[in-house]
């Protein structure tokens, strides 16, 4: 696994260099040698923000923990990537081979307008379905994903509702 390391406004130590490598063989099980992972240590106040995003093939993982060590927040974040995979498991290798999940993200262009846009994001869609949607959106840990639709061919955001189930945004068709 290539791991990338980021900190912002502050000196990543050597010592935790090593550890977060030693940290992140853990999920060589799961991904060899083919996976990116890029980490990204934050501080705020007296805690420190440990982001871990995993990139392999076309499935992204992420996770993301605040703790006033960054050993225990990396150890949360390892932990948390590892309870993803194993709940999707089945999920997951079910695309793997219908290769429906292909999403590339290109770069961030960070912007700001009338209405203090302060960042864009712009990716490439893949159809897929609502099902496979919703799993990659629980994937990545957010609360919405944009994708186009297998079966409309429409572009469509799945979201997650206040009450815990999911809705779709599709386009009206008049």
């Amino acid at each position: 696994m290539k791991l990338q390391i980021t900190a912002k406004k502050m000196q990543v130590p050597q010592a935790f260099n090593e550890y977060a490598e030693k940290k992140l063989k853990k999920l060589d099980r799961f991904f060899g040698d083919e996976a990116d992972a890029k980490l990204t240590m934050s501080t705020l106040k007296d805690d420190i923000t440990i982001e871990l995003t995993v990139k392999y093939e076309s499935l992204i993982f992420r996770a993301e923990q605040r703790s006033a060590d960054k050993n225990d927040a990396l150890d949360a974040c390892v932990d948390k990537i590892i309870r993803q995979i194993r709940k999707n498991k089945t999920k997951v290798e079910k695309r793997l081979k219908s290769g429906a999940f292909e999403v590339q993200e290109s770069e961030e262009i960070e912007e700001q307008s009338q209405y203090n846009v302060i960042k864009r994001k712009s990716f490439r869609l893949r159809p897929m379905s609502v099902d496979e949607a919703i799993l990659q959106m629980n994937m990545l840990d957010h609360n919405f994903f944009m994708f186009k639709n297998g079966d409309t061919g429409e572009v469509n955001v799945v979201y997650k509702r206040d009450d815990g189930n999911y809705a779709i945004l599709e386009p009206s068709k008049d």
